[in-house]
Parts: C-alpha cells; structure tokens; sequence
C-alpha cells in the first residue's frame, strides 16, 4: 500500500497546468475515459450534480475562445483589482486564450444545483460545488495519467458557456478544461508546493 501511495505521490508531484498546448490529434478514448474516472467521485446523497460537454468541433471551439476572451479581457483591464493582479502576475497570463482553439478537446464541466422532477417542479442536490470539485479532482489526475496536460481554466463570469452549448438552466458552468498535448515549446512557471508540515495537523495542538 505504501508502495502504491508513494507511486501515485511521485507522479501527481510531475502534474503541472499548462497554457501552450499541440493540435496534435489525442484519442477521442482517452478523454472519454478521464470523464468515466471523473463520474467515479463521490456526491452527496450519491446525486452526482454534473454533466460533462465534450466539444472538438473547430466552430464551437472559436465561439468559446471569443466569448472567453470577451469576459478575460473585462477582467484583467478592469474587473481585478492590484490584489489579483499582483498574485497571477508569476503566471504571466492575459486575457488572450489561443489555446481555447488550438486544443483537440474541450471538456466544460457543469454543476447542478437542481434537478427538474417529471412533473416540472424542482428538487435540490446536495454539496453541489463539493461533490463537483471531487470529479474535476479525479478528471485532472486521471488525463495526467495518461500522459495529457489540461488547465483549470474559470474565465468568470461562464454564463456565455450555456448560450453556446445550450444547457438548461438548472445548470451553471464551472470548470472549463482544455485537454491535449503540451506544445514542444510550452513554458510552465517555477512553482513550488507548501511543505507537508505547513498545512497538515495531527490532532489538535496541545
């Protein structure tokens, strides 16, 4: 087990979020695959409050990368505030999103918070954000498994995600996950991870 454990460790330790990505052709297999392990999360009351949109056509691709770029472009010339630009200013990131079309895949990850019964009234899920942020956890790890990068990608506000992929009200975007293979030449910042002691307690301080 602690084999497994240190394995598993060692291989999460090399994922990194990447914003260059190749056009190489990926295998439609693997990214179905990844959303399989994805819907193997745990939800509360087991309501699994997701639905996963697969996108690989050019066209939609472009609509999303424009209406990407519209809100992005809010955001970093007005919306964030010298906070938020100071702490992505490492990332070296604007509001430019060409791998939006440059990627063989799309997979936009929607949460819901509600269900419609068959009588048209409505009846809540449980620990929505919790449960989906769960699956895009197994989603992430499962395409780097596989030898794929990905990026969560939240250019908020996401309501221009129901327009183009037309889903129902009842369900609100959360993730936007770009899938493919890093460009040859693709950069990721120099990041490091907090220690182990630094955000992990035993018990209670005495």
């Amino acid at each position: 087990m602690v084999a497994r454990g240190r394995a598993l460790l060692a291989e999460a330790r090399g994922r990194r979020s990447v914003r260059d990505f190749a056009s190489d052709p990926v295998p439609r297999e693997c990214v179905e695959l990844a959303v399989r392990v994805a819907m193997q999360a745990p939800s509360g009351a087991n309501r699994q409050p997701w639905h996963f949109v697969i996108v690989d056509d050019p066209g939609i691709k472009r609509e999303i990368r424009l209406g990407a770029e519209a809100e992005e472009r809010e955001n970093y010339e007005g919306r964030f505030g010298d906070r938020m630009r100071s702490a992505i200013a490492h990332l070296g990131t604007d509001w430019e999103k060409p791998f939006l079309e440059t990627v063989p895949y799309l997979v936009v990850v929607f949460k819901q918070p509600f269900v419609y019964a068959s009588d048209g009234s409505t009846e809540p899920n449980y620990y929505v954000n919790e449960s989906v942020g769960i699956a895009c956890g197994f989603f992430v790890l499962a395409l780097h498994r596989m030898g794929l990068a990905t990026l969560t990608h939240t250019p908020s506000p996401m309501g221009f995600l129901n327009r183009i992929l037309r889903r129902p009200p009842n369900e609100k975007p959360y993730i936007l996950f770009p899938v493919g293979y890093p460009a040859a030449d693709a950069r990721v910042p120099a990041i490091t991870r907090k220690a182990f002691e630094q955000v992990v307690q035993w018990n209670r301080p005495g």
